[in-house]
């Protein structure tokens, strides 16, 4: 049995893994490929891979219906939505994930992407480099930003990175709240934050980050009643999924300045699309710049979250090399088919 490693991964976890087994490392991030499934099916049989760790191919019903050898996918994302389960578990091929590998990094980035708009940093860098710092006294003046301290933190969704977030939040000297129907009821507190509905959570935060997955439940959740119930001047971060907040609402409540700023690392597609109203927002009204910060969704992509999901998966393999259910199998059917049959 074989191993292909198609996902990013530290040099000293695929030496770890080597002392088990033959790796083969080509990470797409470094080959820029993305097999198809014919492509995909055809290496597995031919090298005889039996462990395959992915982070961005599509491995689809036909990889698991054509490519015998394979008895172990490893994903390194917490996502799935590329991966069909119902496939693998019916062809008899074990899948584990890596959860929790970027959540330092999307929590940093979401308390980053907080301080820059209440400092305008990334305005105020371009105000310098562009030359236009004329006066030592006009920014006392006309560019002073709010303290995080004092200001209340709401957070839609108490997962491994809205806990994070939560307790840098306090950390910082802020007053967090936190709406997650699955993490408690309201007043309890969990990671620092105090639960409390949606509305409570919307009407009194100064900033707002989202940290929900993309579901049926959680798409279009931040709709036009609900940023109507956002308090007046108040900023929005989103690192988590573009289809939580009307894209719409949103950018007639920036124009009229009741949100005052919002920052953003997830878009419809990536990259962003020329068409984006925001965009659009932005090149028709050139003062709403300070007002809208654009990342290219780099929420997980920082060394950290390289070594965490290589050692995640590091041990997953070794588990079930030796026999034992790996601590983040997805699809647990399958766990039960591979002891009946020794």
């Amino acid at each position: 049995m074989n191993a292909l490693v198609l996902a990013p991964f530290s040099q000293q976890a695929l030496e770890a893994l080597g002392q088990t087994l033959p790796i083969t490392y080509e990470s797409w991030t470094n080959t820029r490929k993305l097999y198809s499934p014919q492509e995909l099916s055809q290496r597995i049989n031919t090298e005889n891979i039996g462990v395959l760790v992915v982070e961005a191919d599509f491995v689809l019903e036909e990889v698991f219906r054509e490519a015998r050898p394979l008895k172990l996918l490893g994903v390194c994302r917490n996502s799935l939505d590329h991966i069909d389960l119902e496939a693998a578990t019916e062809y008899g091929v074990a899948v584990v994930n890596t959860p929790g590998r970027n959540a330092h990094g999307v929590a940093e980035l979401t308390i980053g992407l907080m301080l820059s708009m209440a400092r305008d940093i990334p305005r105020l860098d371009g105000y310098v480099k562009a030359g236009r710092w004329e006066s030592p006294v006009e920014p006392y003046i006309s560019m002073r930003g709010v303290e995080l301290q004092g200001k209340t933190l709401g957070i839609i969704g108490l997962g491994s990175i809205g806990r994070k977030v939560a307790r840098l939040g306090r950390a910082f000297g802020m007053h967090v709240l936190a709406y997650d129907p699955y993490a408690g009821v309201p007043g309890k507190r969990v990671a620092g934050a105090l639960l409390g509905t949606l509305e409570q959570v919307l009407s009194a935060s100064d900033f707002l980050s989202v940290h929900v997955p993309n579901t049926p439940d959680t798409e279009g959740l931040l709709d036009r009643r609900c940023l109507g119930l956002m308090k007046a001047g108040s900023c929005i971060i989103n690192t988590a999924s573009y289809s939580v907040i009307e894209e719409a609402a949103l950018v007639e409540y920036l124009k009229s300045g009741h949100i005052a700023g919002v920052a953003l690392d997830v878009h419809r597609t990536h990259p962003i699309p020329p068409s984006s109203p925001l965009l659009k927002l932005e090149n028709a009204c050139p003062e709403l710049s300070r007002r809208i910060i654009l990342t290219p969704h780099i929420g997980g992509a920082t060394d950290g979250t390289i070594e965490r999901q290589s050692w995640i998966m590091v041990e997953e393999i070794l588990r079930f090399l030796q026999g034992q259910r790996p601590r983040h199998l997805v699809n647990h059917r399958v766990w039960r088919r591979l002891d009946n049959n020794g």
